[in-house]
C-alpha cells in the first residue's frame, strides 16, 4: 500500500535532499493520515460531511509553554476555529531521520505533549508518528555544502539522491556519520512512550506509536526499507494504527 511516508520519500527526491532544519514532512504526514481516515473510517468520514468536525494542522495549545498539534481533529468554535476541549484526534510527527542523537530531544517533546494533551481532552485520540533514519551516513546539504557553493542549483543539485557515489568523496568534510546500532536504540527508545489500553481513557498514555524506518542519505535515492533489519511491517503497522484510530473514535463518540 501507498503511506503518507512514501509521499514524504517522493517529496525528498523530487527536492533531491532532506533538510534536517525544517519538519516540512509533518503536514505531508498528517494530510494524509486525515485523508486515509476519511476514506476508511465510516463514522468519522460521517461527521466530516455533516460538518460535526473538521481538521486543522499546526494548532498551538494554551497556556505559557503552547505546544504545536500538527494534526488535530475535532469540533470548530462559532468562528470556525478549533475548540480545544472538543478535541476527538491528535496526531503528534517526529522524525530522527540523520542525526540520533536528537532522539532523546524527540522523545521529550513527545511525552510533554502527552502530558499536555491529556489535561486538555483525556479521552480525545492520541496519536504519535517517527520516522527513523537508518542510514549509515548522511550527506550534510542544508548545514555544509548549499551554503558554500555559489554554483549549488546547476552543479550539485542535479547531482544529489541520484546514486552519485562520487559526492561521498567530493564531500568527505560534510557527512553526517551515525553508528550501526543507532536506529536499533531510537526504536527502543520511542518504544518506550507511554501508551494505554482500548478505552482506558484515564490513562495517560497514547493511543498508538508508529515507528517508521526510512533510508535517506541525500546521495543516493531515498527510500522506505521494506523489509528491514528492525522487523517493522510499515505497511500493517500503518493499516493497525487507522484501524485502531478508527475503533477508538466509533467507541467513543458513536456509542
Amino acid at each position: 500500500m501507498t503511506t503518507p511516508f512514501d509521499a514524504v520519500i517522493a517529496e525528498i527526491g523530487k527536492r533531491k535532499f532532506h533538510n534536517h532544519r525544517k519538519d516540512d514532512h509533518s503536514n505531508t504526514v498528517s494530510e494524509g493520515i486525515f485523508n486515509d481516515l476519511l476514506a476508511g473510517c465510516e463514522p468519522l468520514r460521517a461527521d466530516v460531511t455533516a460538518g460535526k468536525i473538521q481538521h486543522w494542522l499546526n494548532v498551538h495549545t494554551p497556556g505559557a509553554r503552547q505546544r504545536k498539534i500538527d494534526l488535530l481533529i475535532g469540533e470548530a468554535t462559532g468562528q470556525g476555529t478549533p475548540n480545544l476541549s472538543e478535541l476527538r484526534i491528535c496526531v503528534e510527527n517526529k522524525s530522527v531521520m540523520t542525526a540520533h542523537r536528537n532522539r532523546d530531544a524527540r522523545f521529550d517533546d513527545l511525552n510533554e505533549a502527552l502530558q499536555v494533551l491529556h489535561r486538555v481532552k483525556p479521552d480525545a485520540v492520541l496519536v504519535a508518528t517517527v520516522i527513523i533514519g537508518v542510514a549509515d551516513q548522511v550527506l550534510n546539504v542544508p548545514d555544509r555544502i548549499k551554503p558554500f557553493n555559489r554554483n549549488f542549483e546547476k552543479r550539485i543539485l542535479p547531482r544529489l539522491s541520484s546514486g552519485d557515489t562520487g559526492l561521498w568523496k567530493e564531500f568527505s568534510k560534510a557527512i553526517s556519520r551515525n553508528k550501526r546500532d543507532d536506529p536499533k536504540k531510537s526504536i527502543a527508545k520511542f518504544r518506550r512512550l507511554r501508551t494505554r489500553p482500548p478505552g482506558h481513557t484515564h490513562v495517560v498514555g497514547y493511543d498508538y506509536v508508529l515507528l517508521v524506518p526510512v533510508h535517506v542519505d541525500n546521495v543516493n535515492p531515498p527510500f522506505i526499507p521494506r523489509p528491514n533489519e528492525l522487523g517493522i511491517d510499515v505497511d500493517k503497522e500503518y493499516e493497525t494504527m487507522l484501524s485502531q484510530i478508527c475503533k477508538a473514535y466509533r467507541a467513543r463518540w458513536h456509542l
